[in-house]
């Protein structure tokens, strides 16, 4: 243990001393907001701005079609619809010419396929539906005039349905929509988290092996340790690099969230039009969302939450960290670590996507034995954890990961003894079974 202990802190200590891993911890989170910002102004600047000049026979959409920055309706004298159409190719500022026929006893079928939309350039399909949906508005309406509904009727009629949950296994507990939403917004991101980092590190400790391999490095190493704590000190070196790298974040998160939840009102004041944003934001009830978003957060069980999360991240990184610390002794250089990096891939990847059917059925079969098989428990279970599972599938997930994790150093450590010393050779499937039975 002393060995191992010595080679755990020489690891942290080596990796957290690097410049890189500074930038890297201090930037990404700024990296990861620009980067958000960057998709968003791209979006942004690809969108473009339409104005149809608007010839009305029919005498009932003048005053219905609204127009707005992404499409603008200009009105145009009937009478002017051959001189636009012969001009149109050659008019700069107008996109095109929309001609809505005369509504003819009260033939609204008619009406829309006689409809034409002329244009002088590309428009996008967002714009052609946009217009289509409006012209549907203003007709929709018409009709419900003809019927005779009024429409407060059909506000009425078309009324949302609102069907309270209550759960009875958890002392009457009211469930809603927003708790059901909060819930899996939380999976995902915990879920995602175990993934990304278990990917990330346990590359890091293939990576690590394989340059103090290819250094030679190793041969004067084990000379003084054995293979396994030289193996485990890697590992459990790099597990402290994740964790202090994921507590940095959070705390930038947290500080983050603080400062902008304080300063979030007085800057929105302070921009023009800045007033009628608060306004808007009050009517959409930002508070009560607010509200019951913090009331589903307290409600849940945090603490089992932090606990299950923490251990099954610490056990399900041990032990694909083992499976590449294996992998980087049985290879040669990085380009033969994808014939074998498989192995760690596929079920990391089938626990990530097959947890998203977690969000629809957490208690279903699949999230049962996702959370249960230990090559996919480290993200299923943390998936299906802020649903609530019940103390024995707990248990009963963390005794199997526990001894699937012994089991997998055992194994590593097998073929990383033989294999941190083996160059020029290519191993084998086979070649690694001997290892390991031997």
């Amino acid at each position: 243990m002393k060995n191992i202990f010595l080679i755990t802190r020489r690891e942290y200590s080596t990796q957290v001393k690097k410049k890189s891993f500074v930038i890297l911890t201090l930037l990404a989170p700024l990296l990861m907001i620009g980067f958000g910002a960057l998709i968003a102004f791209m979006f942004k600047a690809n969108e473009s701005s339409n104005t149809f000049n608007v010839v009305d026979k029919s005498g009932i959409f003048a005053n219905q079609l609204k127009s707005d920055e992404s499409v603008k309706y200009i009105f145009v004298n009937p009478n002017s619809e051959k001189a636009l159409t012969s001009t149109l190719k050659d008019i700069e500022g107008t996109q095109g010419l929309l001609i809505l026929p005369e509504l003819k006893n009260k033939d609204y079928d008619q009406l829309a396929k006689e409809t034409r939309l002329l244009i002088n350039t590309k428009i996008g399909m967002d714009t052609k539906h946009r217009i289509i949906s409006d012209i549907s508005e203003v007709l929709k309406k018409e009709k419900i005039k003809t019927l005779g509904i009024t429409e407060d009727q059909l506000v009425n009629l078309d009324k949302d349905f609102e069907l309270q949950t209550k759960n009875v296994a958890e002392n009457d507990k009211m469930e809603s929509d927003m708790s059901f939403g909060v819930k899996s917004g939380l999976s995902m991101v915990l879920m995602y988290a175990t993934f990304m980092f278990i990917i990330i590190y346990g590359v890091r400790v293939m990576r690590s092996v394989l340059e103090e391999k290819n250094n030679r490095v190793v041969e004067i190493i084990i000379s003084s340790v054995k293979p396994f704590e030289l193996m485990m000190g890697k590992i459990l070196g790099v597990t402290l690099v994740a964790l202090t790298q994921f507590g940095v974040w959070i705390s930038m998160t947290v500080i983050g969230a603080l400062l902008l939840n304080t300063g979030f009102s007085t800057i929105q004041k302070k921009m023009p039009g800045g007033e009628q944003s608060a306004e808007m934001m009050d009517k959409m009830d930002f508070k009560g969302i607010a509200g019951e978003v913090s009331h589903t957060l307290l409600d849940m069980n945090f603490p089992l939450i932090i606990a299950v999360f923490i251990v099954f991240f610490l056990l399900g990184y041990i032990f694909y960290s083992s499976m590449y610390a294996a992998i980087g002794s049985a290879v040669d250089n990085e380009t033969e670590t994808q014939q074998f990096t498989l192995f760690a891939m596929i079920p990391l990847m089938l626990g990530m996507y097959g947890s998203f059917t977690i969000m629809n059925n957490p208690e279903g079969p699949l999230g049962f034995w996702l959370s249960i098989i230990p090559f996919t428990s480290p993200i299923a279970m943390i998936a299906r954890i802020p649903f609530g599972v019940p103390i024995w599938q707990i248990l009963l997930s963390l005794s199997l990961l526990i001894l699937s994790t012994l089991a997998m150093i055992y194994v590593a450590a097998k073929v990383y003894r033989v294999g941190i010393l083996m160059y020029g050779n290519k191993a084998t499937m086979k070649e690694l079974w001997k290892w390991i039975r031997n």
